[in-house]
């Protein structure tokens, strides 16, 4: 297997003795489950300044808290030390409200117990199809450290997503447009970023040709052109879009194309856009590996997205109402970038069964019934990736390969149906409750 740049750090990785690496990926853990806390109180729409990072002086007070952050001791250099912080960050409770320091006390603590199972996990095989010989697993160990590393990245992603969308229904782009871009890059430099899969040849990456083999149009200029429609739906999404449509069609058009323009973001986006297309292409001119990685990120990116986006859009319609955030669709794009096309159905499925725990948990700590659908996407993930090889190789790889075109008409056909339910839904509420 060929990891290209990353061969030689993994070896070096691999030749530390095992105690040292658990030492090393929990320090990582930690690291990572601050840097988490800190996006999820400053990168949010509202944000807050519970992070040791802000200075309580420079931030911008009411009156009221004023006076309040005035009486506090300053935040010194011990109150930014991971864990401990928080403990010492409790003189703070007056200000921020009572027991606002456990559950980053916990986000930390929680990612430095989950990143050295995670790699004990994945170096055992837990991604690999079962009943392999320990000897065979172990010729694995530098795919799977890679794996572990990427998806160590992921999931400290979709912890900062997850919480501050608990707080606010939200999801900032800030963090789903780099994370995208970052996936599309490591896929762009070797396609083991993606997890195995059983193939008629052995194992290997589920990539575009999983289940029943590379279709070769992937790899012409029709593939490239697929991708680069790809990217531009992804950018065109991202941008200022609304549909006014109160006035006739020429003011719609006129209204949305001013909205595309009125926020300074557009010349970003637009640059981004500008450059992925010219790195698209030149990744494609390159070819081989290189290409069959960065095309499977784009399809899982296109997937992952779409059948959020789809169902935004008709239960949107159905409803009357918006039926879910458009976060929740960048966040299944990031997602399926990371993860292909082929775990992002599994993951959108089996989020659901997350959702259970999540709603009880959230009702049993906050009372509050509403909770968004982004950590139910972000959990279903993680399920995904735990349970791998049955999901995968054991259902979902003959699932496809024995439907074929066939999944595209049933998702459409359940589609529909969803929509069909959600309308008589609405107009059973509106009779009983006119």
């Amino acid at each position: 297997m060929n990891l290209g740049p990353f061969d030689a750090l993994i070896a070096a990785w691999l030749s530390l003795p095992q105690p040292l690496m658990l030492v090393v990926l929990a320090i990582l853990g930690v690291l990572l489950g601050a840097v988490a806390n800190h996006v999820i109180t400053t990168w949010c729409w509202f944000p807050r300044p519970i992070s040791p990072w802000v200075r309580l002086g420079d931030w911008k007070w009411d009156d009221e808290h004023r006076v309040l952050a005035e009486t506090l001791p300053p935040r010194s250099i011990l109150d930014r030390v991971p864990l401990l912080g928080w403990l010492r960050m409790r003189r703070e409770s007056t200000l921020h409200g009572s027991g606002f320091w456990v559950r980053p006390m916990l986000i930390e603590l929680g990612l430095a117990i989950a990143l050295p199972v995670m790699h004990q996990f994945w170096l055992a095989g837990q991604l690999l199809p079962a009943g392999m010989p320990d000897p065979v697993i172990a010729s694995f160990a530098p795919w799977m450290t890679l794996l572990f590393f990427v998806h160590a990245i992921l999931l400290a992603m979709m912890v900062a997503a997850t919480f501050i969308d608990f707080d606010e229904r939200t999801i900032p782009d800030a963090i789903t447009i780099p994370g995208t871009i970052l996936a599309l890059v490591l896929a762009s430099i070797t396609p083991f970023v993606f997890m195995p899969g059983q193939l008629a040849g052995g194992i290997a990456p589920v990539t575009l040709q999983h289940p029943i083999g590379l279709n070769p149009s992937w790899m012409s200029g029709g593939g490239l052109l697929t991708c680069l429609c790809i990217w531009t739906v992804w950018c065109f999404a991202l941008a200022d879009r609304r549909v006014i449509m109160r006035h006739g069609v020429a003011k719609a058009v006129e209204y949305f194309l001013a909205r595309l323009i009125r926020h300074p973001s557009w010349k970003i986006l637009a640059g981004i856009w500008i450059v992925g297309m010219v790195a698209i292409s030149i990744v494609y001119q390159i070819s081989g590996v290189h290409w069959l990685g960065l095309a499977s990120s784009l399809l899982g990116l296109a997937v992952g997205g779409g059948i959020v986006w789809s169902i935004r859009l008709v239960g949107s319609w159905a409803m009357q109402m918006e039926a879910m955030g458009f976060g929740d669709v960048t966040l299944m794009a990031m997602i399926g970038g990371y993860i292909g096309w082929q775990a992002s159905i599994a993951a959108f499925f089996l989020a659901p069964l997350a959702a259970i725990a999540i709603v009880i948990v959230q009702f049993l700590t906050t009372r509050d019934r509403a909770t968004p659908f982004g950590p139910y996407l972000c959990a279903g993930t993680v399920l995904t990736l735990i349970f791998w090889d049955e999901v995968y190789n054991a259902r979902l790889r003959t699932t496809i390969a024995l439907m074929g075109d066939l999944l595209l008409w049933l998702g459409l056909v359940l589609l529909g149906l969803l929509g069909g339910m959600l309308m008589i839904s609405r107009w059973i509420k509106q009779r009983l409750y006119a």
